[in-house]
């Protein structure tokens, strides 16, 4: 009898651990990660980080209950910096300034606890001037008023790369240090010379411009990449403005960089597998919404050196290969 009721009691056990295990499975993933909504650090509201944040956290409520909007910031070292503290679950960031993230250089006083979901999209580095302007090289930048980006952007850290590498010194340009709609507006009122940005083709605000004003982009040439690709890991490559992008005419020499989406170290797995699995189900909803997002490439997301991937997100593209 005494038996029995130690079975019985056994049994009892193993289904209240049953219960427990499955409530678990089904807890809402805003709830492991603790009370308050999560955010995605995004960037300026004209460019296409916060647009792609915008979509994206809309997916993410929809497909796994997450309590998450996102931000606007300043750009990929202020996102990287909100990641790597903890203000925001996910970011995304341009791959040179994430590795000077995860060194604990550049802008980074020291090493930023981040890991990469997936390299989304390759973001061009625009030299942005009227199309009437004199102006026909980096170098004939020298003596002008140019935004070379927002405080705490990647654009400023790509900006002081390429007019280094094209041998005008960092006095030489009056920075007024704009994010891109301020830099868009002081262009169109004559305030400017020109202005750098760093994004996706085609970025909405450097459209819109476009088709109220006429517009032309400096060339990069492949010499200026090797240059600034000499010092700095490597992760730039030469390519070309497409004919009709911003009503561009004929080919443009530029120099690309990496974008990639990150989150912080400590972010749960199981959370991170289900955000990379949604990013990559939903892409075509997704591309419909942000033409960025039409780059996505399971092939090409795993190449996120030197930024680790996540465990979670290395797990589901484990899973999706086989």
């Amino acid at each position: 009898m005494r038996g029995r009721r130690r079975a019985a009691r056994r049994l009892l056990g193993v289904a209240m651990l049953c219960g427990a295990l499955a409530l678990s499975a089904c807890t809402a993933p805003s709830a492991r990660l603790g009370p308050g909504e999560q955010r995605i650090a995004g960037g300026v509201t004209a460019g296409i980080y916060y647009g792609y944040g915008e979509h994206f956290a809309a997916e993410l409520r929809g497909e796994l209950g997450l309590d998450i909007a996102v931000d606007e910031t300043h750009g990929s070292v202020d996102n990287l910096q909100r990641v790597g503290a903890g203000e925001a679950l996910l970011g995304f960031a341009q791959g040179d300034t994430a590795a000077d993230a995860v060194a604990g250089s550049g802008d980074f006083d020291e090493p930023q606890a981040i890991r990469a979901v997936a390299r989304v999209y390759d973001e061009y580095v625009h030299v942005v001037v009227p199309a009437d302007s004199p102006i026909r090289r980096v170098s004939e930048l020298a003596g002008h008023r140019v935004s070379l980006g927002a405080p705490n952007s990647g654009v400023q850290v790509i900006a002081s790369r390429v007019l280094e590498a094209s041998e005008v010194p960092a006095d030489a340009i009056e920075n007024p240090a704009l994010g891109l709609a301020a830099s868009i507006q002081a262009l169109r009122a004559g305030e400017i010379a020109g202005f750098f940005w760093v994004g996706g083709l085609p970025t909405p605000g450097l459209a819109d411009l476009a088709a109220e004003s006429p517009i032309r982009l400096l060339p990069i040439e492949a010499g200026t990449v090797e240059r600034v690709n000499a010092g700095h890991a490597g992760v730039y490559r030469v390519s070309d403005f497409p004919v009709g992008v911003y009503g561009v005419e004929a080919p443009s020499a530029t120099m690309t960089v990496p974008n990639l989406l990150v989150t912080r170290a400590s972010a749960p797995e199981e959370l991170v597998h289900d955000i990379t699995r949604v990013l990559f189900e939903r892409r075509t909803e997704l591309a419909s919404r942000i033409a960025a997002a039409e780059y996505l490439d399971r092939r090409q997301a795993i190449f996120t050196g030197p930024i680790a991937l996540h465990p979670g997100a290395a797990r589901y593209y484990r899973e999706a290969h086989r």
